[in-house]
């Protein structure tokens, strides 16, 4: 047996070998019971608070904490879903007329575009013309693709599903956070001292950062929504307060962003003939864009304890391989092998 083929080398692989099927089949199938672990590990300070604040049982304390997560998530999705669907439907109805005023808009670009481009060949104005026009159809058959009624149909379809993922969520988050102590000790029955002080050390450090994190997305937003507030007064002070707060709220959410609100809404008065609003507009999305992007990895190296250049550096990785997503997948990253570094599982102390 070759010298390096040791009992420890056998269990390494043996562990990757089962996280590598782990995620390829499990994971996307245990979503709910994942997030429902996470959950219970965000909630335990929160118990144990509650527990030695008002002298309470583990159960008591559970059982409280429980109900006030379940009334506030309730409420959330309870807004959230009906709030959506009646948009949808109310997008549904109105669209077309919508549609209408695109399409005279539509009609003076046309005319714009003929007296624009006098004197030129006639066929650089056909393929100009065509390519315009092919475009604003195919944007019209999306946008109507999303909003017709199979859509509609299917989203209301998959709320079942959604339904019961939830229920699974809510009920094994309650009896992990019930045998959450037990669960702990259970694994680190398992674990010699040493490595069991690495884990603790692992899981406090990745708990902060977890915080720390929601805490640096929260102190962003606040960014941009002075921002937005500021810019709206300029650019459309009647709707400065109620925009603003709804690009604050888009904003909390990593991957969409203030753009996604501002963004298409320039579009639009671009497309409707308001060239100087939409520019207006165009200028605060990339105002807002640069505030997020400089403010970000600032706040989220304070926060997590990583320096501005190595979140930077790990959001981009991150973007570039897994997309938006990448931008949270990219830090956390570099937290654990930081973490694990720390703890001493990692070791890096080598020369060349």
């Amino acid at each position: 047996m070759p010298k390096w083929l040791t009992k420890k080398v056998l269990i390494l692989a043996l562990l990757a070998l089962l996280a590598i099927l782990f995620i390829t089949f499990v994971l996307p199938i245990s979503i709910p019971i994942i997030l429902a672990l996470i959950t219970a590990f965000l909630l335990e300070p929160i118990v144990k608070w509650s527990k030695f604040k008002f002298s309470w049982k583990r159960k008591t304390s559970v059982i409280t904490v429980f109900i006030l997560f379940l009334l506030v998530i309730s409420g959330v999705l309870y807004f959230t879903i009906t709030q959506i669907i009646g948009q949808i439907i109310q997008l549904s109805k109105i669209a077309p007329d919508y549609f209408n005023t695109l399409s005279l808009s539509w009609m003076n670009v046309q005319s714009k575009l003929v007296s624009f481009t006098q004197g030129m060949p006639t066929e650089v104005i056909e393929s100009i013309n065509q390519e315009l026009k092919t475009f604003f159809s195919s944007a019209q058959k999306a946008v109507l693709g999303i909003i017709d009624s199979d859509s509609i149909s299917g989203l209301l379809t998959e709320i079942p599903n959604f339904l019961v993922s939830f229920i699974v969520y809510i009920i094994t988050l309650f009896l992990f956070m019930l045998d959450l102590t037990d669960l702990k000790k259970m694994v680190f029955r398992h674990l010699t001292p040493s490595s069991a002080e690495k884990v603790r050390f692992m899981t406090s450090r990745l708990n902060s950062v977890i915080f720390g994190f929601m805490k640096a997305q929260f102190l962003a937003s606040l960014f941009i929504l002075v921002a937005s507030f500021i810019g709206l007064l300029i650019i459309a002070p009647e709707y400065a307060l109620v925009m603003s707060i709804v690009i604050w709220i888009i904003d909390i959410i990593p991957i969409l962003g203030s753009i996604a609100i501002v963004g298409p809404w320039s579009l639009y008065q671009f497309i409707t003939g308001d060239i100087a609003l939409g520019t207006k507009l165009a200028i605060l999305a990339l105002v807002l864009l640069i505030i997020r992007r400089a403010v970000e990895p600032k706040l989220m190296g304070s926060q997590i304890g990583l320096s501005p250049l190595a979140t930077l550096i790990a959001m981009f990785i991150g973007l570039q391989i897994f997309g938006f997503l990448g931008l949270i997948i990219g830090p956390f990253v570099v937290i654990i092998f930081t973490t694990a570094k720390e703890a001493g599982i990692v070791k890096t102390n080598f020369k060349l």
